[in-house]
């Protein structure tokens, strides 16, 4: 017997198994399965929505920083609404009376210290928060449909509902803001007024943002909706507030 073959004999074939190992992880790295498609980014997709933070900032290290996933400012999607569904089978109830604060940018008007629900038009609450990212790409449009809305003689007014706990956060955000742009907003943070108006709404708290609540002329909450609005939505949008 060879005694050096022998010796090297366990080596050889932990080399060969090593060598297959590795093999097979060349394959799966290299496409052995189908690459996964990229996952949509927040906003294109159908009603993205964040999760609000009951407290702090977000975290910007690394390994929590905002748009990781289980942090302040991650995103998931919702599936698609079925078209015409968007306020269907809901429940009324009144809107919240509760006291709220206001935020407004250096030489801005300041908002009416109570939202006016129940005189005779539509409102259109938002809530929302700087570092909700659908809430901010969202904006836009909800002040674009508001004009559409008006045009097509619906009356109608934006009620912004900011639900940031910092309120240097929040004040940056509307001092960064281009004049047509939303540079006064109504504030919640955590508290008693946060629980009585999400409560009022039938929300949990914290709420997953962004959300909205449509308001009827009589200071009826008649339509909630979770998750970002999107461009298809106005169609059912504008019917349900009888627009022209």
């Amino acid at each position: 017997m060879n005694l050096a073959a022998s010796a090297l004999s366990p080596r050889r074939h932990l080399g060969l198994f090593t060598a297959a190992l590795l093999a097979l992880g060349a394959t799966a790295c290299d496409g052995g399965d189908k690459a996964q498609p990229e996952p949509p980014r927040p906003g294109q997709g159908r009603s993205n929505a964040v999760v609000a933070p009951s407290n702090a900032l977000p975290a910007q290290t690394a390994a929590g920083a905002p748009g990781a996933p289980g942090t302040p400012g991650a995103t998931a999607a919702k599936p698609p609404r079925a078209p015409g569904t968007l306020c269907t089978g809901q429940t009324t109830r009144p809107a919240p009376a509760s006291p709220i604060a206001t935020a407004a940018a250096p030489g801005e008007a300041a908002l009416p210290a109570a939202i006016g629900f129940g005189v005779g038009k539509w409102v259109w609450v938002n809530f929302w928060a700087a570092w909700c990212k659908p809430c901010k790409e969202e904006m836009p449009r909800l002040l674009g449909w508001q004009q559409k809305l008006r045009s097509a003689g619906v009356l109608i007014d934006l009620a912004f509902i900011s639900l940031d706990e910092d309120e240097r956060q929040l004040n940056r955000f509307l001092q960064e803001q281009p004049g047509h742009g939303v540079r006064a907003s109504y504030w919640l943070p955590e508290g008693p007024d946060r629980t009585s108006w999400l409560t009022g709404l039938g929300l949990k708290n914290p709420p997953d943002l962004p959300v909205h609540a449509l308001v009827n002329p009589a200071g009826q909450v008649t339509c909630v909706i979770h998750g970002a609005v999107e461009d298809s939505d106005y169609p059912a949008v504008s019917a349900y507030l009888g627009a022209r």
